[in-house]
């Protein structure tokens, strides 16, 4: 069995430096989520005296008490938009993958209590996020409604591509994907079909409200009087209009309601009665995680020091390392799941680009998920490079990563730069899930190197012009550019505009991991039963 014998020096002060820095950075992205949850905390007089639930409440009371709660994108929107101290981070969206009755469910709450739970783009794009999550790995939808509708400050940025959100829906309902939607205030305009459009619907007596148009929009354009229970309260749907199944007394009662159509549903995760026969933990300590990655991108590490710490008994069986040392390609098993992984040791070579899509097809062929680590600088450059095909072999990786069919997870664990992101499996390559490290960094390029591009191509132009070139000028430029470049591929930038599923702690990265390759097994053996059509209400 090939072990990984690590080399790794925890008593170094590089590993102390390294990990002095991630606890920083975890310690960063923990307080922006408990300064979310302390906006929220601030409005619980509010919420008690209409004998609400808040809106996190809600959800840890849909959730099987002390089981698994994968949070997602919890700080999407971080500082955009009207979020300026960071206090709306999360897009107006409680969103994560968790049991409910014992079936693995995805779960969204309005978060109500910030802003009335209005939707920004960050919140309509993060939606359309949850809804890919939610048919791609074939998890029944527990809504948990509350909310103003749209920003208004933000309408036009919305309008148009929230009908993808309604589209989307009357597409999981036709896959054969349940929707359970709860009703606990507002539900208005745009936001009515939201419920409107789901499977089953519960609304919360004399606190839910569905129209189209609420009582002064009535008014206003035919002159009609109505009260809002008349023209869209619970007690209306249920018994006249036909759009709820069930009336709620309150908040909790909506929930138990949500719990036993779930329960009802006949949607058993097979996952809990699975042996995946025995498996022996890492035998290095996880928390050793926080000291292995440099705090400075530059510098390298060996991946497998990483490995060492996540895969099962610390066994990993290496893919060509003699072809090529610097893109790490194997097989390691995660709580008995096997998996393909590919890391990275430098920049991508023309040889590592051509192993790593052979590695790819070959898990391909036998239905191994693939999971990718991504710490690159990009491709590698130069006369010798390009000469050795590093394009023509380029395009072969990313050909494989986008062509091939098994589930693909990315962790973002340092830096990803360039067309390295793309071959790596970023964002715009589609993973089925992809999760930061709060020390990573995303960009085109890194900001040094961005800004004595800038500097050169500007020099270039000026003498071409017959100009002799300012230095404090293009100082000034290359310094601007770095510094823009900087600010724009933190871990927290890149969150914040959802190219990630969410920022991670190094020391949770194996328990995540195990989660959701679990998601995607349960999801490739479950057998939907879809519809024509999706129409579930007369």
């Amino acid at each position: 069995m090939p072990v990984i014998e690590s080399g790794l020096d925890t008593q170094s002060e590089a590993y102390a430096q390294n990990r002095q820095a991630l606890l920083e950075a975890v310690a960063q992205f923990r307080a922006i989520e408990q300064q979310v949850l302390d906006t929220a905390e601030s409005k619980r007089e509010k919420f008690e005296k209409r004998g609400q639930l808040l809106p996190h409440e809600r959800v840890a009371r849909l959730l099987d008490p002390g089981s698994p709660f994968l949070t997602l994108m919890n700080l999407g929107g971080y500082k955009m938009h009207d979020d300026r101290d960071g206090t709306e981070a999360g897009g107006g969206v409680i969103a994560g993958i968790g049991y409910v009755s014992g079936v693995r469910c995805l779960v969204s709450a309005s978060n109500s209590a910030i802003k009335g739970g209005t939707v920004t783009p960050s919140g309509l794009n993060k939606t359309l996020r949850l809804q890919r999550i939610a048919l791609e790995n074939k998890l029944p939808v527990v809504s948990l409604v509350e909310s103003g509708g749209a920003n208004l400050n933000y309408a036009a940025e919305v309008f148009v591509e929230g009908a993808r959100t309604f589209a989307n829906q009357a597409r999981l309902s036709a896959a054969g994907i349940p929707q359970i939607t709860v009703v606990h205030g507002n539900a208005t305009a745009g936001g009515a079909y939201q419920p409107g459009l789901s499977d089953y619907v519960v609304m919360v007596r004399n606190r839910a409200k569905m129209f189209l148009a609420g009582p002064p929009l009535l008014k206003a354009a035919t002159g009609e009087i109505a009260s809002d229970e008349d023209l869209g309260g619970a007690e209306m749907h249920a018994g006249v209009a036909g759009t709820a199944e069930y009336i709620a007394e309150n908040d909790a009662d909506g929930i138990r309601h949500a719990r036993d159509i779930v329960a009802k549903l006949g949607w058993q995760d097979s996952a809990r009665d699975r042996r995946r026969g025995d498996w022996q933990p890492p035998r290095h300590d996880a928390q050793e995680l926080l000291g292995i990655v440099p705090a400075d991108t530059k510098k390298p590490y060996d991946v497998r020091e990483l490995l060492a710490r996540i895969a099962d008994d610390s066994d990993f069986l290496d893919f060509k390392n003699d072809w090529d040392a610097a893109t790490v390609c194997g097989w390691i098993s995660i709580e008995g799941q096997p998996v393909g992984v590919l890391g990275n040791n430098g920049p991508i070579t023309p040889r590592g680009a051509a192993k790593a899509a052979q590695f790819i097809q070959l898990c391909d062929q036998t239905r191994r998920p693939l999971l990718f680590l991504h710490n690159t600088t990009g491709f590698l450059v130069g006369t010798d490079p390009e000469h050795n095909g590093v394009i023509k072999h380029g395009s072969k990786m990313i050909q494989a990563v986008a062509n091939a069919r098994v589930p693909k997870i990315s962790i973002l664990v340092g830096g990803s730069y360039g067309a390295g992101n793309y071959a790596m499996c970023g964002r715009g390559l589609d993973p089925r899930f992809i999760f930061a490290w709060p020390n990573s960094r995303v960009a085109v390029m890194g900001g040094q190197q961005a800004g004595t591009v800038l500097r050169i191509v500007a020099e270039a132009k000026q003498r071409a012009n017959g100009l002799e070139p300012d230095e404090k000028v293009l100082d000034m430029l290359q310094q601007s550019t770095a510094q823009k470049l900087d600010a724009q591929s933190t871990a927290l930038y890149g969150t914040a505009r959802l190219w990630d599923d969410g920022i991670i702690d190094p020391r949770d990265t194996r328990t995540v991991l195990a989660y959701v390759l679990d998601i995607c097994r349960q999801a490739d053996d479950k057998q939907l039963h879809p519809n024509t059509f999706g129409v579930a209400r007369f």
